[in-house]
């Protein structure tokens, strides 16, 4: 066939010019092709030369932030003048279809402007990557251009009385429009940046982000086309192909995402909520929460739910253009009326066009790939709203726990795991609201436009199909609440259950001497299955819900088409029908698919925002006030804790017998005495409580002195720590003032007003107090380096960290560390010993450079050389010589010489105060009573300390566990040694294993299952994929049949088909079973699936528990609590509740193809990573809240906050920007798999006569490939994740276990053994592991029987692991220890250890009641309980409690004080009446009072047992029968300890010298 521009018929109108040339079709057209031309040879030369040297010297990140005006109006733009033109290409060649020899001229114009579309906007990107405006100079010429051509051609169209029936027409009309605005946004360019026809041209600077290169997060900043298709992101992941991705890589976040932005933006609208309320009160509920969230993030939300609209209407293309498509196919005659012939040219309808199926399979392309990238950018703005969200609403928590009571926190009201949960659970469920908030608004519009388009194919039978879906979507909802409720009680269990197994954890050496393990794991597994009895309820509506998903749509399209063929007899079921409502269905079930996913987000977005208004409202310490507003608060008024009232006020809430002691105090407030100089604090009658019952602390009037050392001494329990809270502010003062002056001439000022600094004020009082060092009880450690422990954000001076570090002795410590000092200590200190974190926590206080510092019995942990040592160099050489404040709180009375200023307390009220010297005078009994627990006079005090320092014992299980921990290390990272930062070497450890799918947990998990349900599943899924198929063929043979039934009956004159013996029935029969088998089969492999996972579940966890507590105590040394806690918690949750899911997903796209999603899982591991920082980040601060806030160190903990939240955040937004990435791409290759099929077939159709009915098959099952293409993906990249989980379990499931049987059975054991208590120990050695040195080497002893005996030593001289040989919980790898004639290594261990009673150095005790941890077998009477109570000093306590042996003990005894928890334990060694009794250390955190009593009683108790006593104070043990002196793991002295004490060179004697 012949070519020409013009065509070349030989009448051709086409070169006659007699009505002028601008009257010729194909002259307009050629005009048209100037301006392209002109444009392509003008910017050509310019890009390659520009490309090539440009490249080499522009940075990146100037080709983003650069914007010139109108940006993205030109890009949109263009991108609508591109598809016009993509439209007038194909009309051009549709309508040269008509004509004999090809007319160019009706699509090569349409070609060139295609090409010079791009090729403008290309230009245009690269001029603005330079910055160089001048240049677009080519680009105005062009469009004025342009728009003169079209406006020409188009006014010729208009004068011909060609009009809008032409597509042609329309067409013109549009592309004049588009370049006449193109042309507008060219001249905007001129006048916003002035390069043209001004003087001079405008500055422009790069967004402040940019101007430094770390944000590499360039979302924001790149143009339109790179921000649909995050094209920016191709660099990084092919970056990260080749190497791990971690923090450096991912860069900063840019401003206006970092959480402080986002908590500014949402503290405003809680802000300008409160100025609406009526009197500024603070709204309460969560409504409030609702509203600010609103106004602080609802734009960007419109915007992606606008985004949603879109797609969602697009996708309706779909079925549309299949319908249209097979209906052109179908056609018999295929005959179309010829095209109208105006000005020489062919000219014809968009109806005409649209009845193309090549041009609608080319529409339907272009309909896929935007509604694609809109649901995407929909994503992703949603998303990165959620991500804002979060971190502002964490930034929010955080400000308010600094604010929080202590009372919530020690009283349980608010537990540390809750707020861990508010910041883990509920910020993520409202940004998991806010990522499904689009859905919301969509759904409604998806089943509303479905439904219309149903009706407009199938007639009144659609109505029937949607109303099924229609009443089956309550049953969803009804579902989905249900499965909320399943899935709460099994949250309430779940988290019962970790309870325990958390204090079985941390019990677990206690649990293992008693041999207790059983009961605990018992309990342990009672809760399991009460967790498992709701987790089946779960499986049962997950099951149901899934079903119903699969089986819905299958049951809508099989009545609606039984409907239809019986309710008209002309029922048109043709392909194209059939297959576009098919995909309408599918289109329908989507929404109903999210809606249950949907309802359950939003019910928990509910409780998580009540629960948050609840956290928001609680009690706070003080807002800051102004100084004249005093803060008043009695018992009554509970709800307004703290109310500022102007001082003349009265408030009606309370008893105007408080009022009038309130006034007195301020009113009456004497003119400081000149006394008052040098006093640091001062608290006059203050009455303090911990709730609102009776004060803890009643009447108390102290003074502590300025630049002095005060000593707090009193009983165990009498309220000392509680005295220092007090004075800091911590506790709820009920009456009374608590006065500080920094400086001694801060006073002197104040002597007018009665608010001076002496004002009643709870917080105006502590607002003035400096930061105050502050020493807690129990230590609290950061989880960071040594170092970091101890200057705690101090700049680092060397020469006072050597000095500290010398006064703590921690020097050995440090030497022993991997890293010394650089070493990272784990959560709460878990790699060292409670000496070592003792003081360490000292350390800290000494180091810091403030005036006052509080010290809460830093003694109670440490040996007697620590303390003495500490005592001197610590407190008396540093402290004291800098002139500092000092408080002691201390059992230690040996230390009272040396004290300024003593105050003694007595249950909760001041019993004495003064100096040593006046309470000698005015309270001599008490001085008498000190001075025989001292054991020494005044005058023997200046004697030397023995100074050699720290325990060793505790440097040796040190060691241990580094040295494992090393072991580990060394194996797993051979390669890589470099460390170049802490926090990097953490997660670059997470990011080594480079992810891919573990096949071999996937096998654990399938073979956990067992043999008969794999097969079941299967199978199930096997017959069920088949079936899916079967239907959908058979609905393509049926419509393909009813065709040709119609073209029969046309040929044989029958009026109906069915009069020429055509039936539906049983096409229609045939399908309904299908149908029915398919809905079954649904079900089978829904409940299939369940069940394995149920099975699964079961079994992993049972296992799991089961080989952890027979594990031996190595294992717990040398692993952190956390991460085995980790197993039991978040990856038995995994294992749970995602897995099924998960398995059931991918099992749906079996069919389809897989890709790997290498990238992705490398940024969810980091996004984890970084997720742990934040919530320790979170517990740290909870559990240091009274530290913090003594030191007013508040501001450093809030940033520090904010770079960890800010860390996670972009971990998350890379992480969804690179799921975007991947599903932008794969829904482009689906776009593209249906253009082709969609082609392919039409083509095959039309030469080949393939039958309609497959042609409409092949094209929906590409629709489906497409949709279901990312489902796989991201399953697939989900199931990556969550198989981690059963990997890591399968991990700890390899341990050995401790080797329980003995070689006698425990029935050969004779019953009361041990009876005598006889101890012969032979030649013994001992080791904490194979690969470790021995402990003890060669020991003899014998210990006949109801001997008292003491070991003493240094610490680490191997006293506690000769307690613990009896006990085989260490490695006796020589000798052997006889008890009564039998070798114990012989008995089986549950029976060996339950006959002995241990009481350890730490004081353990478990939530329950007293009795519980008295005796958790329940075997002894209440008269014994009772007995042992007295015999441990505990009786009147436990009396007074509610419900006596029944009191309830909180977690880890915190409503005890540390000395009574140690008599609690006491108590529990008494109850289990074994006649050998071993005392390791334990008296030492209690005073000295109560520990003489003690030794007393366990003299005359347990006056015909065996009693083996580990002693700290050598005192102790004078009066033992025997006394064994230890050194490095050798028997150093060995005999009465009188014969000892008459040897003048004997070790024992020179330590009861030290003692003294």
């Amino acid at each position: 066939m012949s070519l020409a521009f013009c065509g070349n018929e030989n009448n051709s109108l086409a070169y006659n010019v007699d009505r002028g040339v601008l009257n010729n079709g194909c002259f307009l057209d050629a005009l048209n092709v100037v301006p392209h031309i002109f444009l392509l040879f003008i910017t050509f030369p310019i890009l390659f030369i520009g490309w090539g040297s440009q490249s080499s010297k522009v940075h990146i990140h100037h080709s983003t932030w650069l914007h010139f005006p109108g940006h993205n109006l030109r890009w949109l733009l263009t991108f609508i003048l591109l598809f016009v033109l993509v439209c007038e290409i194909a009309e051009g060649i549709v309508s040269d279809g008509f004509t004999q020899s090809l007319h160019l001229h009706l699509y090569m114009p349409a070609g060139l402007a295609f090409m010079a579309g791009i090729t403008s906007i290309i230009y245009y990107h690269n001029i603005e990557t330079s910055n160089f405006p001048k240049l677009l100079l080519a680009l105005l010429f062009y469009w004025v251009l342009a728009f003169l051509m079209k406006t020409i051609k188009f006014a010729k169209y208009t004068e011909h009385g060609i009009g809008l029936r032409q597509l042609r027409y329309c067409i013109t009309g549009l592309l004049v429009l588009l370049y006449g605005l193109l042309l507008a946004v060219e001249i905007n360019v001129i006048l916003g940046r002035r390069y043209l026809c001004f003087t001079e041209a405008m500055e422009v600077k790069p967004p402040e982000d940019l101007q430094d290169l770390g944000v590499r997060f360039l979302q924001p900043f790149v143009n339109l086309l790179s921000k649909a298709t995050y094209w920016w992101m191709n660099t990084f992941i092919t970056a990260a192909h080749h190497r791990p991705i971690d923090l450096k890589v991912i860069g900063k976040l840019p401003i206006a995402m970092r959480a402080l932005t986002n908590y500014l933006k949402l503290r405003k609208a809680f802000e300008s909520q409160r100025v609406k309320r009526p009197l500024g009160s603070m709204p309460q509920g969560p409504k409030w929460i609702w509203r600010a969230l609103r106004q602080a993030f609802g734009r960007p939300l419109i915007i992606s739910i606008t985004f949603r609209f879109l797609a969602d209407l697009l996708g309706f293309a779909g079925p549309l253009c299949i319908s249209g498509i097979v209906h052109h196919i179908s056609k018999d005659n295929r005959t179309i009326q010829p095209p109208i012939k105006l000005l020489g040219v062919y000219f014809i309808s968009s109806q005409e066009f649209l009845a193309n199926a090549y041009v609608l399979a080319v529409l339907l392309f272009f309909a896929l790939i935007l509604q694609r990238t809109f649901l995407q950018a929909s994503y992703y703005v949603a998303i990165e709203t959620g991500i804002n969200l979060r971190g502002a609403i964490q930034t929010k928590i955080y400000n308010k726990i600094m604010r929080l009571c202590t009372s919530n926190m020690s009283m349980g009201e608010l537990t540390v795991g809750q707020i861990c949960n508010l910041v883990a659970i509920d910020t993520n469920q409202l940004m998991w609201f806010f990522f499904l908030c689009p859905n919301l608004w969509a759904m409604p519009v998806q089943i509303i436009v479905g439904v219309i388009l149903l009706y407009y194919l199938l007639g009144i039978s659609a109505f029937i199909g949607a109303t099924v879906i229609a009443v089956l979507a309550p049953v969803q909802y009804f579902v989905a609440t249900k499965l909320s409720q399943a899935q709460k009680s099994t949250l309430e269990y779940s988290s019962e259950r970790l309870k325990k197994t958390n204090e079985l954890l941390r019990g677990i050496k206690l649990l293992k001497l008693y041999a207790w393990e059983h009961v605990f794991c018992h309990s342990v597994e009672e809760t399991r299955a009460k967790e498992l009895i709701s987790l089946q309820a779960f499986a049962l509506y997950t099951t149901i819900s899934i079903f119903m998903n699969a089986a819905i749509p299958i049951a809508a399209v099989l009545t609606t088409f039984v409907v239809h063929v019986h309710i008209s007899e002309e029922a048109d079921l043709s392909p194209a029908v059939a297959f576009a409502s098919l995909s309408l269905f599918h289109i329908l079930v989507t929404p109903l698919f999210l809606l249950s996913s949907v309802v359950r987000s939003t019910v928990k977005a509910l409780v998580s925002a009540q629960k948050l208004s609840e956290f928001f409202s609680s009690d706070e310490i003080g807002e800051e006030q102004e100084p004249n507003a005093t803060m008043l608060s009695g018992p009554s008024n509970h709800n307004s804790k703290y109310q500022a009232v102007p001082l003349k006020v009265v408030n009606r809430k309370r008893h105007p017998r408080d009022d009038w002691n309130n006034y007195s105090h301020e009113g009456g407030d004497p003119p400081p005495q000149e006394g008052d100089q040098d006093l640091c604090i001062r608290i006059t009658s203050g009455y303090f409580t911990w709730t609102d019952g009776t004060p803890t602390l009643s009447n108390v009037d102290i003074k502590v002195p300025f630049g002095q050392l005060t000593m707090i001494v009193g009983q165990v329990g009498c309220g000392k720590s509680s005295l220092l809270l007090a004075a800091l502010g911590e506790m709820q003062r009920v009456s009374g003032t608590v006065t500080w002056n920094i400086l001694p001439s801060l006073d002197s000022e104040g002597d007018d007003s009665p608010t001076s600094d002496k004002d009643a004020a709870g917080d105006g009082d502590i607002q003035k107090r400096g930061s105050v060092a502050y020493a807690s009880q129990k230590p609290w450690l950061l989880n960071a380096t040594l170092v970091e422990n101890i200057t705690f954000e101090m700049p680092m001076i060397k020469p006072r960290y050597k000095a500290v570090i010398e006064a703590c002795s921690l020097q050995p410590d440090i030497d022993i560390l991997p890293q010394g000092d650089q070493t990272e200590i784990g959560e709460r200190g878990i790699i060292l010993s409670g000496g070592q974190r003792q003081r360490i926590g000292v350390a800290r206080v000494l180091y810091q450079q403030t005036n006052v510092v509080l010290l809460d019995d830093p003694f109670s942990a440490l040996d007697i050389h620590l303390s003495d040592h500490l005592m001197q160099e610590g407190i008396l050489k540093l402290l004291r010589e800098e002139k500092r404040t000092v408080v002691l709180v201390t059992h230690k009375l040996q230390y009272l010489p040396h004290a300024d200023w003593i105050i003694a307390m007595k249950d909760g009220t001041i019993q004495t105060e003064g100096t040593l010297k006046d309470i000698q005078n005015s309270d001599p009994e008490l001085f008498e009573q000190w001075k025989t627990l001292m054991h020494r006079q005044d005058g023997e005090f200046e004697k030397e300390t023995v100074a050699e320092s720290m325990t060793v014992l505790e440097r040796k299980n040190l060691r241990r566990a580094m040295y494992s921990k090393e072991a580990a290390k060394t194996e797993e990272e051979h390669e890589e040694e470099s460390v170049e930062s802490d926090e990097d070497d953490n997660l670059s450890q997470a990011m080594r294993h480079r992810a891919t799918i573990p096949w071999r947990s996937c096998g654990v998990y399938l073979s956990s299952a067992g043999l008969l349900l794999l097969s079941l599943l299967l199978l199930s899924q096997l017959f069920k994929h088949s079936f899916m198929v079967a239907i959908d063929y058979w609905l393509a043979h049926w419509t393909s049949h009813v065709i040709t039934a119609k073209m029969d009956a046309a040929g044989r004159n029958c009026t109906v088909a069915q009069e020429c013996g055509f039936s539906h029935s049983w096409y229609l029969s045939v399908f309904s079973v299908l149908c029915c088998l398919g809905i079954i089969l649904c079900l089978v492999t829904s409940v299939a699936v369940e069940w394995t996972g149920l099975r699964v579940a079961k079994e992993l966890h049972h296992n799991l528990l089961s080989k952890i507590i027979l594990a031996p105590m190595r294992l717990f040394e040398t692993t952190p609590l956390g991460n085995i806690l980790n197993r039991f918690s978040s990856d038995t949750n995994t294992i749970d509740q995602h897995i099924p899911a998960t398995l059931e997903c991918l099992s749906r796209s079996t069919l389809l193809v897989c890709v790997g999603a290498g990238t992705s899982g490398d940024l969810q591991q980091l996004e984890d990573s970084t997720q742990l920082p934040v919530l320790s980040h979170f517990s740290e601060t909870v559990e240091g809240l009274t530290t913090i806030r003594a030191f007013r160190y508040e501001p450093r903990f809030r940033q520090r906050l904010l770079e960890y939240t800010d860390a996670n955040n972009i971990a998350s937004l890379f992480l969804t920007a690179a799921n975007r990435w991947l599903e932008v791409r794969m829904e482009y290759i689906g776009a593209c798999v249906v253009l082709i099929a969609a082609v392919a077939s039409i083509t095959n159709s039309l030469y080949n006569h393939l039958s309609t009915g497959l042609v409409g098959l092949g094209l929906t099952y590409a629709l489906m490939v497409s949709n279901y293409l990312n489902w796989m993906v991201r399953n697939l990249a989900d199931m990556e994740v969550q198989l981690g989980s059963v990997k890591r379990i399968n991990g700890l499931l390899k341990t050995e276990p401790e080797n329980y049987e003995g070689l006698m059975a425990a029935s050969q054991v004779p019953d009361g053994w041990p009876r005598q208590g006889e101890i012969q120990i032979q030649n013994l050695s001992v080791r904490y592991d194979t690969t470790l040195k021995p402990v003890l080497k060669q020991v003899n002893a014998h210990i006949s029987p109801g001997q008292k005996v003491g070991i003493c030593g240094r610490t680490g001289s191997g006293k506690s692991s000769f307690s613990l040989a009896f006990f085989r919980m260490v490695d006796m790898f020589e000798g052997r220890i006889i008890i009564d004639d039998i070798d114990i290594a012989k008995l089986p261990l549950q029976t060996l250890r339950s006959r002995f009673s241990i009481i350890l150095q730490d004081p353990i005790l478990f939530s329950g009641t007293i009795r519980f941890n008295l005796d958790p077998e329940m075997k002894a009477t209440d008269d014994m309980l009772w007995e042992a109570l007295e015999i441990a000093q505990l009786k009147p306590v436990v009396k007074t409690l509610p419900g006596g042996l029944d009191a309830t003990v909180t977690e880890g005894g915190e409503n005890f004080s540390q000395g009574q928890r140690q008599l609690f334990c006491l108590a529990r060694a008494f109850v289990r009446k074994s006649s050998i009794l071993i005392m390791d250390e334990a008296t030492a955190s209690i005073d000295m009072a109560t520990e003489s009593i003690l030794q007393k009683v366990v003299m005359t108790a347990f006056a015909d047992r065996t009693v083996v006593t580990i002693a700290h104070r050598v005192h102790t043990i004078l009066n033992a029968d025997l006394v064994i002196v230890m050194k490095r793991g050798i028997i150093l002295e060995y005999d009465r300890p009188q014969a000892l004490l008459e040897k003048e060179d004997s070790v024992f004697a020179s330590f009861v010298k030290a003692d003294k």
